[in-house]
């Protein structure tokens, strides 16, 4: 159904765009409507405007919090032509065939560091929002335009369609129109909540979320699913969602997802670390004094696995590193804060790498944010949770055993501890002087995670006596100490809890293993 344009009301907050289509509309002989700023910037292009006061008789009053919430504006987008004709003729209600309206910009306004709560208050809009919901309804007569990207598709139809509109593209940016309000409401109610302590990480009985899209993706995990990645519309980017590609293919819904766990793990170290995941598990980690050496102990742990990886750094690329890594292997992604010119030279010999400079991504765990939950889909719902963040420091590891860790074991454990959280569980990793020795990832039963982590370790050459092992949750039987004192790990990190932690500790003292309770577990689904 042809709908056709005879009025328009303008008043937007994002003035792109605005002038070039209130010329080609007044130039198709629609009458304009506008308020304040939009209404002044219209006229200084010599364009002309009824100032939407005089239309309703009404002025603009409280410092502009009413202005447009008038019968006069709401019964001409609202009023249904054929059925409230006689309505409308009553009481002199004029139809607006065309409403374009964009909101305070409320996210920028509190985001400022000075912005006090009476100021985010005055940037809530509320009569933009009644509008766009008005219009959007009743969309069978009125089209509404809220993002200027679709300023040339409605001018392009008016030409077309002979100044009007098809019931299509109302009904598509009405649907728009609606995304637009729930997102700016999603944005208020999470701004409100923070300022009462009342973030999503209280899990509170409504979760607010708006996500808005980066890109879409080529595929999802497999060739026949699609695929798109999203990130938060409130707060600054981070991590992954924080990436700038300095060159190659876009990214890959796996390549994202693996990214994601190598940027968070390497995150967790001072030193200069590297970490290397493959199909979402860290299979190489250390850290050293420098990149290079630290990617040369990485990669050592498993270089069957780190081919066609996820590499990250906490520290900038260099020109060392970037040789030893193209020279060495093929990677699908590599991260780091900062890409060197030298090594951006180095690494274009290679296009179909992808490279990723980083948001946040050196050392700072705490840089996670206070109201930041993880979310997972299920069939029919979402699991939501606080991220696991936490790590116990020295004086907080309780000794069970007759023999205390040295000085190196102990911060070998704190590294393997770092990293278990990160592996898939049933999660067993084996770590000497500050590098992955041996990962075992994802199984049933932690001794088979025992023994696939010794596997790697002596496929890779690694000896494992003297190596120490974390494990992400306590051992129910002694048989997965029994394993590690045969492969001559010396000492061991590990929850406890277990109803059987005597047994567990009487087999570490039997074989003269040290081993220290964290008190805290590190399942990952």
């Amino acid at each position: 159904m042809l709908q056709p344009v005879r009025r328009a009301l303008i008043s937007v907050s994002d003035k792109s765009g605005v002038v070039e289509l209130a010329r080609a509309i007044a130039a198709r002989g629609i009458e304009i409507l506008s308020t304040g700023g939009t209404a002044r910037l219209l006229r200084e292009a010599g364009i002309p405007v009824r100032d939407v006061a005089d239309y309703t008789g009404f002025p603009e009053m409280m410092d502009g919090r009413v202005k447009t919430l008038h019968p006069k504006i709401h019964g001409g987008l609202l009023g249904r032509r054929g059925i409230d004709d006689a309505a409308m003729a009553e009481h002199q209600i004029a139809p607006i065939d065309l409403l374009v309206v964009n909101l305070y910009p409320f996210a920028r306004a509190v985001a400022a560091p000075q912005c006090s709560y009476a100021e985010g208050i005055e940037n809530i809009d509320i009569g933009g929002p009644a509008m766009l919901r008005g219009a959007a309804k009743n969309h069978e007569f009125v089209t509404v335009l809220v993002d200027p990207a679709d300023y040339p598709r409605v001018l392009g139809e008016l030409d077309a369609q002979a100044g009007a509109t098809t019931f299509e593209l109302r009904a598509t940016l009405a649907a728009t129109a609606f995304a637009h309000t729930a997102q700016y409401d999603t944005m208020v109610a999470q701004w409100l909540m923070r300022q009462h302590r009342m973030t999503p990480a209280t899990l509170p009985p409504t979760l607010p979320l708006v996500f808005t899209k980066v890109q879409d993706l080529r595929y999802g995990e497999n060739p026949h699913q699609r695929a798109a990645f999203y990130r938060p519309v409130a707060g600054p980017p981070s991590g992954i969602a924080g990436a700038h590609a300095v060159q190659g293919k876009d990214l890959s819904f796996n390549n994202i997802a693996d990214a994601d766990t190598a940027i968070e793990c390497v995150r967790q170290f001072a030193a200069p670390a590297c970490v290397i995941v493959k199909h979402a598990n860290p299979c190489g980690v250390a850290t050293a004094a420098d990149p290079a050496a630290a990617y040369e102990a990485a990669y050592r742990t498993d270089p069957v696995s780190a081919f066609g990886g996820i590499i990250a750094f906490n520290r900038e690329l260099d020109v060392t590193t970037a040789r030893s890594i193209v020279g060495r292997q093929f990677a699908e992604v590599i991260a780091a804060p900062a890409v060197s010119e030298a090594a951006r030279a180095v690494l274009a010999q290679k296009p179909d790498i992808r490279v990723l400079e980083l948001e946040r991504a050196a050392y700072a765990p705490e840089a996670t944010e206070p109201h930041a939950v993880e979310l997972r889909s299920v069939a029919g719902g979402l699991l939501v949770q606080t991220p696991d963040v936490s790590h116990p420091d020295a004086a907080a590891l309780k000794v069970v055993t007759h023999r205390t860790p040295t000085a190196q074991e102990l911060q070998d454990l704190d590294f393997a501890w770092r990293v278990c959280r990160f592996v898939k569980s049933n999660a067993i990793v084996f770590a000497r002087d500050a590098a992955t020795v041996g990962v075992g990832a994802g199984q049933m039963s932690r001794v088979y995670s025992t023994r696939l982590a010794a596997l790697k370790a002596a496929d890779a050459n690694l000896p494992v006596p003297g190596a120490v092992m974390a494990s992400d949750a306590f051992f129910p039987f002694r048989d997965g100490l029994d394993a590690a004192a045969q492969l001559g790990i010396g000492a061991v990190i590990q929850p406890g809890g277990s109803r059987r932690d005597a047994e567990v500790i009487a087999a570490a003292d039997e074989h003269g293993m040290a081993m220290v309770f964290t008190g805290m577990r590190h399942f990952r689904h």
